[in-house]
């Protein structure tokens, strides 16, 4: 099955690279609702917002992108407050 493209020409298993693991992302999950990941550098706020919606089933308020100092892209996912990050996170093995 082909996974279908964004417009920045990404499949959807090349958005998002990985979740980030670090004590200031596992204490977003639990205080704030938000969630870490290291995405592609091609991607943009809607490719990694649409990507998230569709693969967790569930529904993102916000997301906001920034280069950190290893060179990584990092997106901060802000989850809606009907869903829990920490379900979210439990699924992936982060906490």
């Amino acid at each position: 099955m082909k996974q279908k493209e964004t417009k920045t020409g990404l499949a959807g298993f090349q958005v998002i690279l990985y979740p980030l693991i670090s004590e200031k992302a596992v204490n977003m999950i639990e205080r704030e609702n938000k969630m870490s990941f290291i995405v592609n550098k091609k991607a943009t706020k809607a490719d990694v917002k649409q990507n998230i919606e569709k693969q967790y089933n569930v529904k993102v308020d916000a997301v906001k992108v920034l280069n950190d100092r290893k060179g990584r892209k990092r997106a901060i996912v802000k989850i809606n407050k009907q869903f829990k990050a920490d379900a979210i996170a439990t699924k992936l093995g982060v906490v």
